[in-house]
């Protein structure tokens, strides 16, 4: 498997799909990292291909004792107080490596695994059903003799229990559910699993923006529903997250949203949380980046 991965993503739903067939996991509020154990040491990538080892490096030591040839998926989470602090996770990727040691002195970071894409044995099993996957997963993390910080998240087939999940978890941090299908395979970049959150929100791409690439005024979002459009005047922390890929983006265009604003149109991997209240109309509001 070359680096690079590509990694599943979710849909958005406004209801939990219940049915025969289906798992549900909680939804980790953190930060979507790859463990990737290889030969001499442990690697860890965004969701956008970043490699970001030393932001997170309590968990690269943690994932040693992994065998060679696994690669997992999951979040980076940091607690503070007692539940999952999404802005703690923020700031930890966000560091640069100085500054994340000391952050991990004061909140070290765990590592919640969804799903495993290569075993030492077996090699890539992306193919492989998620319950074959899921059962790959447990039996490698008990024989490696794995445990926190890294630990995989609950699953189960049961609807009743994931609605009491969905429920009483939330003040721990836990921003929803992930459902997915027993006989799914892990097809990278496609979005075949579901999720339902407790906040209001719906995923957008960013495809643009206005203002300088080191410190845009507004992120020109593409809709769930194939719109674009700007967003609010962007915070000044999430200008910050954004920045780093608006300066990077190769090339840049002069475009226009659905409703006429012009802005910069570039192509990068970013995704961010607009308010699901706000795209109704021809500006949204943007809650955080994902």
């Amino acid at each position: 498997m070359d680096w690079p991965v590509s990694v599943a993503l979710a849909q958005a739903v406004p209801t939990l799909p219940v049915g025969p067939g289906l798992h549900y996991e909680p939804k980790m509020d953190g930060h979507r990292l790859v463990m990737w154990r290889t030969t001499e040491t442990v690697r860890l990538q965004t969701r956008s291909g970043r490699e970001v080892s030393a932001a997170w490096m309590d968990l690269a030591i943690a994932g040693m004792p992994l065998p060679p040839g696994t690669i997992l998926d999951g979040e980076g989470i940091v607690y503070r107080s007692g539940r999952i602090d999404f802005g703690a996770a923020q700031s930890r990727a966000n560091s640069s490596p100085a500054r994340a040691r000391l952050l991990a002195e004061e909140h070290p970071a765990h590592y919640a695994v969804f799903d495993i894409l290569s075993h030492p044995e077996h090699g890539d099993i992306r193919g492989w059903s998620y319950v074959r996957r899921r059962a790959a997963l447990e039996d490698l993390l008990a024989g490696a003799g794995i445990g926190p910080p890294i630990q995989a998240v609950p699953t189960t087939a049961d609807s009743s229990l994931a609605r009491v999940w969905y429920e009483v978890l939330q003040h721990q941090g836990v921003e929803g559910l992930v459902v997915k299908a027993d006989s799914s395979v892990y097809r990278g970049g496609s979005r075949q699993w579901r999720k339902v959150r407790h906040s209001e929100t719906v995923d957008a791409a960013v495809v643009g923006y206005t203002g300088p690439a080191a410190r845009p005024r507004h992120l020109a979002v593409r809709l769930p529903d194939g719109r674009t459009a700007l967003s609010q005047t962007v915070p000044g922390v999430l200008a910050a997250q954004v920045a780093p890929h608006l300066v990077a983006a190769e090339r840049t265009r002069r475009a226009r949203t659905d409703s006429g604003e012009a802005y910069l149109q570039v192509e990068v991997d970013v995704l961010v949380e607009v308010l699901a209240g706000t795209t109704r109309h021809a500006v949204v509001t943007v809650t955080r980046v994902r």
